[in-house]
């Protein structure tokens, strides 16, 4: 092997290490698309927020409050407090 090869080939390696750093430092994108497993805990943590996809009769009113109920988890566990108790 010769010594060029030998520096494009660690150019290379380096390039491949700063690129998957910086994919693992990315923040939280909502708009980003989930996996299906991500997709399916989300329902989980709606559904254990009281959310019933089925009950279409209070329907606005339901979504919000589990809305609600699932951004005070989630903002709880990234501040590492408690989450308040809905009104």
């Amino acid at each position: 092997m010769t010594s060029l090869s030998r520096i494009a080939l660690g150019v290379f390696a380096a390039a491949c290490c700063a690129a998957s750093a910086s994919a693992v430092a990315q923040p939280y994108d909502p708009s980003a698309p989930m996996t299906r497993a991500q997709v399916r805990a989300d329902l989980a943590e709606w559904r254990a927020a009281g959310y019933d996809p089925l009950d279409w009769i209070d329907y606005p009113e339901n979504a919000q409050r589990a809305g609600a109920i699932v951004a005070a988890r989630r903002a709880a566990r990234t501040s590492g407090g408690m989450p308040q108790p809905m009104q």
